[in-house]
Protein backbone atom coordinates (compact mmCIF):
# COMPACT_ATOMS: atom_id res chain seq x y z
CA UNK A 1 0.00 0.00 0.00
CA UNK A 2 1.27 3.61 -0.74
CA UNK A 3 2.34 5.48 1.57
CA UNK A 4 0.32 8.98 2.34
CA UNK A 5 1.73 12.02 3.33
CA UNK A 6 0.54 15.78 3.75
CA UNK A 7 2.15 18.92 4.04
CA UNK A 8 0.27 22.33 4.14
CA UNK A 9 2.09 25.32 5.70
CA UNK A 10 -0.26 27.28 8.37
CA UNK A 11 -0.16 29.80 10.74
CA UNK A 12 0.41 29.19 14.34
CA UNK A 13 -3.19 30.14 14.82
CA UNK A 14 -4.53 28.14 12.09
CA UNK A 15 -2.25 25.18 13.23
CA UNK A 16 -3.45 25.18 17.26
CA UNK A 17 -6.83 25.55 16.00
CA UNK A 18 -7.01 22.13 14.24
CA UNK A 19 -6.35 20.82 17.66
CA UNK A 20 -10.00 21.51 18.08
CA UNK A 21 -11.00 18.98 16.00
CA UNK A 22 -8.00 16.80 16.78
CA UNK A 23 -6.18 17.02 20.18
CA UNK A 24 -2.39 17.26 20.13
CA UNK A 25 -0.89 14.37 21.95
CA UNK A 26 2.67 13.73 22.77
CA UNK A 27 2.82 9.87 22.57
CA UNK A 28 4.27 7.84 26.19
CA UNK A 29 7.11 7.10 23.70
CA UNK A 30 8.71 10.69 23.62
CA UNK A 31 11.19 11.80 25.46
CA UNK A 32 9.95 14.84 28.52
CA UNK A 33 10.21 18.21 27.59
CA UNK A 34 13.26 19.37 27.75
CA UNK A 35 13.93 23.12 26.66
CA UNK A 36 16.05 25.04 28.08
CA UNK A 37 16.48 28.89 29.04
CA UNK A 38 18.78 29.65 26.66
CA UNK A 39 16.31 28.35 23.63
CA UNK A 40 13.02 29.85 25.24
CA UNK A 41 14.85 33.26 24.68
CA UNK A 42 16.41 32.77 21.91
CA UNK A 43 12.51 31.67 20.41
CA UNK A 44 10.81 34.89 22.29
CA UNK A 45 13.62 37.25 20.82
CA UNK A 46 13.50 36.04 17.31
CA UNK A 47 10.27 36.35 17.20
CA UNK A 48 10.21 39.56 18.69
CA UNK A 49 13.03 40.67 16.50
CA UNK A 50 10.95 40.03 13.29
CA UNK A 51 7.48 41.14 15.02
CA UNK A 52 8.55 44.86 15.25
CA UNK A 53 11.12 45.04 12.05
CA UNK A 54 9.68 42.88 9.41
CA UNK A 55 6.20 41.66 10.56
CA UNK A 56 3.39 42.97 12.42
CA UNK A 57 0.35 44.66 12.15
CA UNK A 58 1.18 46.26 8.92
CA UNK A 59 3.41 44.55 7.42
CA UNK A 60 3.17 41.29 5.50
CA UNK A 61 6.25 39.05 6.64
CA UNK A 62 6.32 35.67 7.59
CA UNK A 63 8.92 33.35 10.20
CA UNK A 64 9.19 30.01 9.95
CA UNK A 65 9.32 28.14 12.86
CA UNK A 66 10.20 24.63 11.46
CA UNK A 67 7.99 21.76 10.67
CA UNK A 68 5.66 19.64 13.03
CA UNK A 69 5.59 15.80 12.04
CA UNK A 70 2.35 13.70 13.20
CA UNK A 71 -0.11 11.51 12.14
CA UNK A 72 -4.22 10.38 13.51
CA UNK A 73 -4.30 7.84 15.59
CA UNK A 74 -6.85 5.96 16.00
CA UNK A 75 -8.43 8.06 18.56
CA UNK A 76 -8.55 10.91 16.31
CA UNK A 77 -5.79 12.45 17.74
CA UNK A 78 -2.87 14.46 16.43
CA UNK A 79 0.52 11.93 17.79
CA UNK A 80 3.29 14.49 17.60
CA UNK A 81 6.15 12.44 16.23
CA UNK A 82 8.58 15.31 15.84
CA UNK A 83 8.08 19.13 17.09
CA UNK A 84 7.05 18.19 20.82
CA UNK A 85 9.32 20.83 21.97
CA UNK A 86 8.42 23.51 19.81
CA UNK A 87 4.50 22.71 19.77
CA UNK A 88 4.39 22.61 23.38
CA UNK A 89 6.65 26.15 23.83
CA UNK A 90 4.07 27.84 21.74
CA UNK A 91 1.16 26.93 23.79
CA UNK A 92 3.09 27.99 27.08
CA UNK A 93 4.14 31.24 25.54
CA UNK A 94 0.60 31.69 24.79
CA UNK A 95 -0.40 31.62 27.76
CA UNK A 96 2.06 33.49 29.21
CA UNK A 97 0.54 36.19 26.72
CA UNK A 98 -3.00 35.73 27.58
CA UNK A 99 -2.79 36.04 31.22
CA UNK A 100 -1.11 38.91 30.90
CA UNK A 101 -3.76 40.36 28.84
CA UNK A 102 -7.05 39.24 31.34
CA UNK A 103 -5.19 40.33 34.26
CA UNK A 104 -5.10 44.05 32.03
CA UNK A 105 -2.69 46.81 32.49
CA UNK A 106 -3.03 47.74 28.34
CA UNK A 107 -3.21 51.18 27.41
CA UNK A 108 -5.17 49.55 24.31
CA UNK A 109 -8.51 47.38 25.84
CA UNK A 110 -10.21 47.23 22.69
CA UNK A 111 -6.51 45.87 21.09
CA UNK A 112 -6.45 43.43 23.97
CA UNK A 113 -10.13 41.86 24.07
CA UNK A 114 -9.15 41.18 19.94
CA UNK A 115 -6.37 39.26 20.77
CA UNK A 116 -7.58 37.56 23.80
CA UNK A 117 -10.45 35.92 21.40
CA UNK A 118 -7.58 35.24 19.02
CA UNK A 119 -5.65 32.87 21.59
CA UNK A 120 -8.75 31.43 23.03
CA UNK A 121 -9.51 29.13 20.25
CA UNK A 122 -5.45 27.85 20.20
CA UNK A 123 -5.50 26.55 23.37
CA UNK A 124 -8.80 25.85 24.54
CA UNK A 125 -12.34 23.99 23.06
CA UNK A 126 -15.01 26.85 23.00
CA UNK A 127 -18.85 26.38 22.66
CA UNK A 128 -19.89 26.60 19.20
CA UNK A 129 -23.07 28.49 20.39
CA UNK A 130 -21.74 30.44 23.25
CA UNK A 131 -18.48 31.19 22.06
CA UNK A 132 -17.27 30.42 26.19
CA UNK A 133 -13.92 29.27 26.82
CA UNK A 134 -13.58 25.34 28.31
CA UNK A 135 -10.48 26.30 30.20
CA UNK A 136 -10.22 22.47 31.32
CA UNK A 137 -10.75 21.23 27.60
CA UNK A 138 -6.88 22.03 26.71
CA UNK A 139 -6.07 21.14 22.64
CA UNK A 140 -2.84 19.66 23.66
CA UNK A 141 -1.93 16.47 26.28
CA UNK A 142 1.37 15.22 27.35
CA UNK A 143 1.73 11.16 27.99
CA UNK A 144 5.26 10.95 28.39
CA UNK A 145 6.24 8.05 30.25
CA UNK A 146 6.76 8.36 34.02
CA UNK A 147 6.67 11.99 33.87
CA UNK A 148 4.77 13.74 36.40
CA UNK A 149 5.26 17.52 34.32
CA UNK A 150 2.55 15.83 31.95
CA UNK A 151 0.03 16.49 35.24
CA UNK A 152 1.91 20.59 35.28
CA UNK A 153 1.39 21.23 31.94
CA UNK A 154 -1.85 20.99 32.25
CA UNK A 155 -2.36 22.78 35.48
CA UNK A 156 -0.81 25.83 33.41
CA UNK A 157 -2.68 25.83 30.50
CA UNK A 158 -5.79 25.62 32.73
CA UNK A 159 -5.13 28.00 35.53
CA UNK A 160 -2.05 30.63 34.33
CA UNK A 161 -0.71 29.99 36.91
CA UNK A 162 2.89 27.79 37.87
CA UNK A 163 5.03 27.30 40.93
CA UNK A 164 7.61 29.86 41.22
CA UNK A 165 10.04 27.20 42.95
CA UNK A 166 9.23 24.19 40.70
CA UNK A 167 12.69 22.91 39.22
CA UNK A 168 10.30 21.19 35.83
CA UNK A 169 11.02 22.44 32.16
CA UNK A 170 7.21 23.63 32.00
CA UNK A 171 6.92 25.65 34.47
CA UNK A 172 10.68 27.05 34.67
CA UNK A 173 9.57 28.11 30.59
CA UNK A 174 6.30 28.92 31.53
CA UNK A 175 7.22 31.87 34.18
CA UNK A 176 10.53 32.67 32.02
CA UNK A 177 8.13 33.36 28.55
CA UNK A 178 5.89 35.83 31.70
CA UNK A 179 8.94 37.65 32.46
CA UNK A 180 10.08 38.27 28.73
CA UNK A 181 6.41 39.50 27.95
CA UNK A 182 6.17 41.57 30.80
CA UNK A 183 9.49 43.30 30.16
CA UNK A 184 8.55 43.98 26.78
CA UNK A 185 5.06 45.09 27.99
CA UNK A 186 6.36 48.02 30.46
CA UNK A 187 9.49 49.30 28.13
CA UNK A 188 7.77 48.98 24.50
CA UNK A 189 3.77 48.79 25.27
CA UNK A 190 2.86 50.05 21.73
CA UNK A 191 4.76 47.47 19.95
CA UNK A 192 3.38 44.48 22.07
CA UNK A 193 0.09 43.78 19.88
CA UNK A 194 2.65 43.75 16.56
CA UNK A 195 4.03 40.81 18.50
CA UNK A 196 1.47 38.93 19.36
CA UNK A 197 -0.39 39.58 16.07
CA UNK A 198 3.05 38.26 14.30
CA UNK A 199 3.11 35.28 16.58
CA UNK A 200 -0.49 34.10 15.55
CA UNK A 201 -0.66 35.19 12.18
CA UNK A 202 2.73 35.56 10.59
CA UNK A 203 4.91 32.23 12.16
CA UNK A 204 4.55 29.21 10.25
CA UNK A 205 5.01 26.04 10.77
CA UNK A 206 5.45 23.05 8.27
CA UNK A 207 2.49 20.18 9.07
CA UNK A 208 3.84 17.09 7.90
CA UNK A 209 0.79 14.62 8.62
CA UNK A 210 1.51 11.08 7.81
CA UNK A 211 -1.01 8.14 7.12
CA UNK A 212 1.05 5.95 10.16
CA UNK A 213 2.90 5.72 13.11
CA UNK A 214 5.68 4.19 10.83
CA UNK A 215 5.68 6.57 8.32
CA UNK A 216 5.70 9.81 10.71
CA UNK A 217 8.37 7.95 12.79
CA UNK A 218 11.03 7.22 9.08
CA UNK A 219 10.14 10.73 7.99
CA UNK A 220 11.09 11.93 11.66
CA UNK A 221 14.27 9.93 11.53
CA UNK A 222 14.91 11.66 7.86
CA UNK A 223 14.31 15.29 9.06
CA UNK A 224 15.87 15.56 12.44
CA UNK A 225 19.18 16.61 13.05
CA UNK A 226 18.72 18.81 16.01
CA UNK A 227 19.15 15.94 18.33
CA UNK A 228 18.77 12.05 19.33
CA UNK A 229 15.67 10.63 17.29
CA UNK A 230 13.33 8.45 19.04
CA UNK A 231 15.09 5.14 19.54
CA UNK A 232 12.79 2.15 18.98
CA UNK A 233 13.09 0.76 22.69
CA UNK A 234 10.98 4.50 23.35
CA UNK A 235 8.33 3.15 21.60
CA UNK A 236 8.30 -0.38 23.00
CA UNK A 237 8.28 1.21 26.27
CA UNK A 238 5.19 3.00 25.58
CA UNK A 239 3.73 -0.14 24.14
CA UNK A 240 4.64 -2.77 27.01
CA UNK A 241 3.51 0.41 29.61
CA UNK A 242 0.33 1.09 28.10
CA UNK A 243 -0.49 -2.99 27.93
CA UNK A 244 -0.03 -2.93 31.73
CA UNK A 245 -2.86 -2.93 34.43
CA UNK A 246 -2.75 0.40 36.62
CA UNK A 247 -0.69 -1.83 39.44
CA UNK A 248 1.95 -3.10 37.18
CA UNK A 249 3.15 -0.28 35.63
CA UNK A 250 5.06 1.76 38.76
CA UNK A 251 7.11 -1.25 38.82
CA UNK A 252 7.62 -2.01 35.21
CA UNK A 253 9.22 1.71 34.77
CA UNK A 254 11.38 0.97 38.01
CA UNK A 255 12.36 -1.99 36.10
CA UNK A 256 12.76 0.00 32.78
CA UNK A 257 14.94 2.78 35.08
CA UNK A 258 17.28 0.31 36.38
CA UNK A 259 17.92 -1.40 32.63
CA UNK A 260 18.44 1.38 31.03
CA UNK A 261 21.02 2.32 33.82
CA UNK A 262 22.75 -0.64 34.37
CA UNK A 263 22.88 -1.17 30.13
CA UNK A 264 24.56 2.27 29.89
CA UNK A 265 26.77 1.41 32.67
CA UNK A 266 28.11 -1.81 30.75
CA UNK A 267 28.38 0.76 27.35
CA UNK A 268 25.41 -1.05 26.09
CA UNK A 269 21.90 0.59 25.54
CA UNK A 270 18.50 -0.92 25.87
CA UNK A 271 17.96 -0.55 22.00
CA UNK A 272 21.19 -2.88 21.19
CA UNK A 273 19.82 -5.48 23.74
CA UNK A 274 16.34 -5.38 22.01
CA UNK A 275 18.53 -6.61 19.03
CA UNK A 276 20.43 -9.14 20.30
CA UNK A 277 17.10 -10.65 22.10
CA UNK A 278 15.66 -10.40 18.56
CA UNK A 279 18.36 -13.51 17.08
CA UNK A 280 17.45 -15.38 20.28
CA UNK A 281 14.16 -15.46 19.53
CA UNK A 282 14.58 -15.91 16.16
CA UNK A 283 16.56 -19.04 16.83
CA UNK A 284 13.52 -20.27 18.78
CA UNK A 285 11.40 -20.09 15.78
CA UNK A 286 13.74 -22.14 13.69
CA UNK A 287 14.20 -18.63 11.45
CA UNK A 288 17.41 -19.09 9.61
CA UNK A 289 17.04 -16.67 7.41
CA UNK A 290 20.17 -14.28 6.75
CA UNK A 291 18.07 -11.68 6.17
CA UNK A 292 17.94 -9.58 9.27
CA UNK A 293 14.18 -7.73 9.72
CA UNK A 294 13.76 -4.69 10.97
CA UNK A 295 13.95 -4.28 15.07
CA UNK A 296 10.65 -2.10 15.33
CA UNK A 297 8.89 -4.31 12.72
CA UNK A 298 10.08 -7.45 14.32
CA UNK A 299 8.71 -6.73 17.99
CA UNK A 300 5.34 -4.76 16.83
CA UNK A 301 4.46 -7.97 14.52
CA UNK A 302 1.74 -9.96 15.41
CA UNK A 303 -0.07 -7.16 17.60
CA UNK A 304 3.19 -7.00 19.67
CA UNK A 305 2.78 -10.14 21.44
CA UNK A 306 6.37 -10.28 21.34
CA UNK A 307 7.14 -7.09 24.13
CA UNK A 308 4.21 -8.51 26.18
CA UNK A 309 5.85 -11.63 27.26
CA UNK A 310 6.18 -11.66 30.80
CA UNK A 311 9.71 -12.81 30.38
CA UNK A 312 11.18 -10.09 28.29
CA UNK A 313 13.14 -7.89 30.67
CA UNK A 314 14.17 -10.86 32.51
CA UNK A 315 15.69 -12.24 29.77
CA UNK A 316 17.05 -8.89 28.10
CA UNK A 317 18.91 -8.29 31.90
CA UNK A 318 19.97 -11.63 31.49
CA UNK A 319 21.38 -10.53 27.98
CA UNK A 320 23.23 -7.86 30.04
CA UNK A 321 24.63 -9.99 32.24
CA UNK A 322 26.96 -11.14 29.26
CA UNK A 323 27.48 -8.04 28.37
CA UNK A 324 28.75 -6.63 31.78
CA UNK A 325 31.38 -9.13 31.50
CA UNK A 326 32.69 -8.74 27.74
CA UNK A 327 32.56 -5.16 28.47
CA UNK A 328 33.52 -3.90 31.23
CA UNK A 329 35.19 -6.64 32.61
CA UNK A 330 32.27 -6.32 35.66
CA UNK A 331 31.83 -9.92 38.30
CA UNK A 332 28.83 -10.71 38.70
CA UNK A 333 28.23 -12.09 42.50
CA UNK A 334 25.40 -14.24 40.82
CA UNK A 335 27.15 -16.02 38.41
CA UNK A 336 30.47 -18.11 38.53
CA UNK A 337 31.36 -18.42 35.23
CA UNK A 338 32.42 -15.09 35.58
CA UNK A 339 35.40 -15.68 36.93
CA UNK A 340 36.73 -18.75 34.50
CA UNK A 341 39.66 -17.03 33.32
CA UNK A 342 39.88 -19.18 29.87
CA UNK A 343 35.93 -17.98 29.20
CA UNK A 344 36.91 -14.48 29.42
CA UNK A 345 39.85 -14.94 27.26
CA UNK A 346 37.93 -16.40 24.44
CA UNK A 347 34.96 -13.55 24.62
CA UNK A 348 37.84 -11.19 24.62
CA UNK A 349 39.15 -12.66 21.71
CA UNK A 350 35.83 -12.55 20.36
CA UNK A 351 35.25 -9.34 20.57
CA UNK A 352 38.23 -8.47 17.95
CA UNK A 353 36.05 -10.53 15.56
CA UNK A 354 35.35 -7.87 12.67
CA UNK A 355 31.93 -8.05 12.09
CA UNK A 356 29.08 -8.87 15.13
CA UNK A 357 27.91 -12.03 13.78
CA UNK A 358 29.88 -13.71 16.80
CA UNK A 359 27.55 -12.22 19.26
CA UNK A 360 24.28 -14.07 18.26
CA UNK A 361 25.28 -17.39 18.73
CA UNK A 362 27.03 -16.80 22.09
CA UNK A 363 23.83 -15.06 23.16
CA UNK A 364 21.96 -17.68 22.73
CA UNK A 365 23.98 -20.33 24.11
CA UNK A 366 24.40 -18.13 27.22
CA UNK A 367 20.46 -17.66 27.37
CA UNK A 368 19.68 -21.43 26.23
CA UNK A 369 21.70 -23.30 28.33
CA UNK A 370 23.28 -20.59 31.33
CA UNK A 371 21.41 -22.99 34.22
CA UNK A 372 23.13 -26.24 32.71
CA UNK A 373 24.90 -28.05 34.76
CA UNK A 374 27.84 -28.33 32.58
CA UNK A 375 27.59 -24.77 31.57
CA UNK A 376 31.07 -23.32 32.51
CA UNK A 377 32.73 -26.48 30.31
CA UNK A 378 30.28 -26.51 27.61
CA UNK A 379 30.56 -22.69 26.95
CA UNK A 380 34.06 -22.67 27.16
CA UNK A 381 34.21 -25.48 24.34
CA UNK A 382 31.93 -23.70 22.19
CA UNK A 383 33.33 -20.31 22.34
CA UNK A 384 36.37 -21.68 21.48
CA UNK A 385 34.79 -23.64 18.82
CA UNK A 386 33.17 -20.37 17.40
CA UNK A 387 36.50 -18.32 17.98
CA UNK A 388 38.79 -21.53 15.64
CA UNK A 389 35.56 -21.32 12.84
CA UNK A 390 35.53 -17.38 12.57
CA UNK A 391 38.87 -16.93 12.65
CA UNK A 392 39.81 -19.50 10.08
CA UNK A 393 37.32 -18.58 7.65
CA UNK A 394 37.86 -14.54 7.77
CA UNK A 395 41.47 -15.49 7.18
CA UNK A 396 40.61 -17.27 4.08
CA UNK A 397 37.04 -14.96 3.06
CA UNK A 398 37.41 -11.54 4.99
CA UNK A 399 33.61 -10.70 4.63
CA UNK A 400 30.69 -11.33 6.19
CA UNK A 401 28.90 -13.42 3.86
CA UNK A 402 32.35 -16.12 4.33
CA UNK A 403 29.54 -17.21 7.48
CA UNK A 404 26.82 -15.49 7.64
CA UNK A 405 23.98 -18.37 6.73
CA UNK A 406 26.21 -20.22 8.82
CA UNK A 407 25.81 -18.69 12.02
CA UNK A 408 22.13 -18.22 11.47
CA UNK A 409 21.64 -22.47 10.61
CA UNK A 410 23.97 -22.61 14.09
CA UNK A 411 21.70 -20.23 16.17
CA UNK A 412 18.54 -22.30 15.77
CA UNK A 413 20.89 -25.66 16.47
CA UNK A 414 21.78 -23.91 19.60
CA UNK A 415 18.71 -24.02 21.13
CA UNK A 416 18.10 -27.68 20.69
CA UNK A 417 21.46 -28.74 22.48
CA UNK A 418 24.28 -27.62 24.14
CA UNK A 419 27.35 -29.36 21.74
CA UNK A 420 25.45 -28.22 18.22
CA UNK A 421 27.24 -29.61 15.20
CA UNK A 422 28.73 -26.48 13.40
CA UNK A 423 27.81 -27.17 10.18
CA UNK A 424 29.86 -25.08 8.18
CA UNK A 425 30.97 -24.87 4.65
CA UNK A 426 34.34 -27.11 4.53
CA UNK A 427 37.57 -25.09 4.07
CA UNK A 428 41.07 -25.92 3.25
CA UNK A 429 43.20 -24.98 6.56
CA UNK A 430 46.20 -25.87 4.51
CA UNK A 431 45.29 -22.29 2.70
CA UNK A 432 44.77 -20.61 5.88
CA UNK A 433 48.41 -21.48 7.21
CA UNK A 434 49.71 -19.63 4.08
CA UNK A 435 46.94 -16.91 4.50
CA UNK A 436 47.92 -16.62 8.14
CA UNK A 437 51.55 -14.85 6.96
CA UNK A 438 50.05 -11.97 5.69
CA UNK A 439 46.31 -11.74 7.41
CA UNK A 440 43.79 -9.05 6.28
CA UNK A 441 44.26 -6.01 8.55
CA UNK A 442 40.89 -6.54 10.25
CA UNK A 443 41.78 -9.64 11.59
CA UNK A 444 45.42 -9.33 12.80
CA UNK A 445 43.72 -8.18 16.49
CA UNK A 446 42.18 -10.87 17.09
CA UNK A 447 45.05 -13.69 16.20
CA UNK A 448 47.69 -11.41 18.18
CA UNK A 449 44.81 -12.11 20.81
CA UNK A 450 44.71 -15.86 20.15
CA UNK A 451 48.48 -16.30 20.44
CA UNK A 452 48.83 -14.00 23.22
CA UNK A 453 46.40 -16.18 25.29
CA UNK A 454 47.78 -19.12 24.70
CA UNK A 455 50.79 -17.82 26.94
CA UNK A 456 49.13 -15.92 29.63
CA UNK A 457 46.21 -16.66 31.89
CA UNK A 458 45.51 -13.14 32.50
CA UNK A 459 43.56 -10.87 30.12
CA UNK A 460 46.17 -8.60 28.26
CA UNK A 461 45.71 -4.61 29.67
CA UNK A 462 42.69 -2.13 28.06
CA UNK A 463 44.46 0.19 26.17
CA UNK A 464 47.18 -2.18 24.30
CA UNK A 465 48.29 -1.92 20.40
CA UNK A 466 49.47 -3.74 17.57
CA UNK A 467 53.00 -2.58 17.52
CA UNK A 468 55.35 -2.83 14.81
CA UNK A 469 58.68 -4.25 15.80
CA UNK A 470 60.59 -3.21 12.48
CA UNK A 471 59.36 0.07 12.61
CA UNK A 472 56.47 0.93 9.30
CA UNK A 473 58.79 3.56 8.95
CA UNK A 474 62.32 1.81 8.65
CA UNK A 475 65.47 3.50 7.22
CA UNK A 476 67.11 2.33 4.44
CA UNK A 477 70.11 1.71 5.93
CA UNK A 478 69.15 -1.25 7.55
CA UNK A 479 68.72 -2.92 4.54
CA UNK A 480 71.13 -1.97 1.79
CA UNK A 481 70.83 -4.74 -0.49
CA UNK A 482 67.25 -5.72 -0.08
CA UNK A 483 64.69 -4.69 -2.42
CA UNK A 484 62.03 -2.23 -0.42
CA UNK A 485 59.21 -3.73 -2.22
CA UNK A 486 60.37 -6.92 0.25
CA UNK A 487 60.90 -4.79 3.10
CA UNK A 488 57.76 -3.00 3.09
CA UNK A 489 56.33 -6.43 2.51
CA UNK A 490 57.92 -8.53 5.58
CA UNK A 491 57.01 -5.03 7.50
CA UNK A 492 53.12 -6.35 7.44
CA UNK A 493 54.21 -10.05 8.12
CA UNK A 494 52.16 -11.82 11.08
CA UNK A 495 55.86 -12.28 12.83
CA UNK A 496 56.41 -8.72 12.77
CA UNK A 497 53.58 -7.50 14.98
CA UNK A 498 53.16 -7.79 18.77
CA UNK A 499 50.57 -6.54 21.37
CA UNK A 500 52.07 -4.03 23.37
CA UNK A 501 50.91 -1.70 26.13
CA UNK A 502 49.87 1.93 24.67
CA UNK A 503 52.43 4.04 27.10
CA UNK A 504 55.21 1.56 26.37
CA UNK A 505 54.79 1.83 22.53
CA UNK A 506 54.77 5.76 23.04
CA UNK A 507 58.61 5.63 24.52
CA UNK A 508 59.84 3.11 22.31
CA UNK A 509 58.12 4.85 19.19
CA UNK A 510 60.48 4.26 16.03
CA UNK A 511 63.51 3.53 18.15
CA UNK A 512 66.62 1.32 17.05
CA UNK A 513 65.80 -2.09 17.95
CA UNK A 514 68.41 -1.97 21.43
CA UNK A 515 66.26 0.97 22.36
CA UNK A 516 63.16 -0.68 21.86
CA UNK A 517 64.22 -3.95 23.00
CA UNK A 518 64.24 -2.07 26.34
CA UNK A 519 61.27 -1.13 26.45
CA UNK A 520 59.50 -4.33 25.42
CA UNK A 521 61.75 -6.03 28.66
CA UNK A 522 59.25 -3.90 30.58
CA UNK A 523 56.10 -5.63 29.27
CA UNK A 524 53.19 -7.15 31.37
CA UNK A 525 52.57 -9.40 27.67
CA UNK A 526 54.23 -12.83 27.99
CA UNK A 527 54.39 -12.96 24.16
CA UNK A 528 55.79 -9.71 23.82
CA UNK A 529 59.14 -10.82 24.98
CA UNK A 530 58.80 -13.95 23.72
CA UNK A 531 58.74 -12.44 20.19
CA UNK A 532 61.31 -10.22 20.67
CA UNK A 533 63.64 -11.18 23.35
CA UNK A 534 64.37 -14.35 21.81
CA UNK A 535 65.68 -13.18 18.36
CA UNK A 536 69.09 -11.66 17.46
CA UNK A 537 69.64 -7.87 18.85
CA UNK A 538 69.33 -6.14 15.45
CA UNK A 539 66.86 -5.68 12.57
CA UNK A 540 66.80 -8.13 10.12
CA UNK A 541 64.44 -10.30 8.06
CA UNK A 542 65.26 -13.69 9.27
CA UNK A 543 64.14 -12.55 12.53
CA UNK A 544 60.95 -11.37 11.26
CA UNK A 545 60.60 -14.91 9.05
CA UNK A 546 61.59 -16.79 12.48
CA UNK A 547 58.53 -14.90 14.27
CA UNK A 548 56.07 -16.02 11.44
CA UNK A 549 56.63 -19.45 11.83
CA UNK A 550 56.65 -19.10 15.97
CA UNK A 551 53.17 -17.50 15.71
CA UNK A 552 51.35 -19.11 12.63
CA UNK A 553 52.30 -22.66 14.32
CA UNK A 554 51.04 -21.60 17.70
CA UNK A 555 47.82 -20.66 16.07
CA UNK A 556 47.25 -23.30 13.64
CA UNK A 557 47.85 -25.69 16.87
CA UNK A 558 45.52 -23.54 18.79
CA UNK A 559 42.86 -24.25 15.92
CA UNK A 560 43.80 -27.75 15.90
CA UNK A 561 43.48 -27.78 19.61
CA UNK A 562 39.51 -26.65 19.94
CA UNK A 563 38.42 -28.58 17.12
CA UNK A 564 40.06 -31.65 18.95
CA UNK A 565 38.72 -30.66 22.22
CA UNK A 566 35.18 -29.87 20.80
CA UNK A 567 34.96 -32.93 18.24
CA UNK A 568 36.01 -35.15 21.20
CA UNK A 569 33.92 -34.10 24.32
CA UNK A 570 31.79 -36.19 25.91
CA UNK A 571 28.06 -34.91 25.93
CA UNK A 572 25.88 -35.15 29.54
CA UNK A 573 22.69 -35.42 28.08
CA UNK A 574 20.39 -32.67 29.55
CA UNK A 575 17.05 -31.39 29.86
CA UNK A 576 18.32 -27.71 28.35
CA UNK A 577 16.80 -24.08 30.17
CA UNK A 578 15.57 -22.06 27.07
CA UNK A 579 15.92 -19.09 29.52
CA UNK A 580 13.82 -20.06 32.64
Amino acid sequence: MATTISVNKQSVAELLATGKAKPFVIPEYQRPYAWTDEQIETLFVDLWEFSTKIGGLERNGTYFLGSIVSFDNDDGEQEIIDGQQRITSLFLLLRAIYTKLVKGGSSDNEAAENFIRQIEPAIWRTNNRTGKVDYANILITSRVVDNSGNEILRQILETGIANTGATDNYSKNYLLFQKLFDQQCKDYPLLIFDFIFALLNQAILLPIGADSQDTALTIFSTLNNRGLPLSDSDIFKAKIYNNLKDGEKDSFISEWKSLEKEASEANESIQRLFYYYMFYLRAKENDVSSTTPGVRKYYLADKCQRLFDKNLLKDLNKVLTLWKVINSNHDIPEETWDNNSKIRKALDTLVSYPNEYWKYPVIIFFLAHRADKEFETEFLLFLNKLCGELMSRFILYPTINAVKSDIMKLNAKIIKESHPDFDFKTIDMSLVKDKLIVPHRSIVRMLLKSFAYKHQETLLPDNWQIEHILPQRWQDTFFPNVEPKTVYEMVEHIGNKTPFERKLNIVASNGYFQKKQFEYNKSEIAVTKILVLSTTSDWTLQNIEKRDAMVTNDILSLLNQWETEYTNYNVTPTSGSTSE
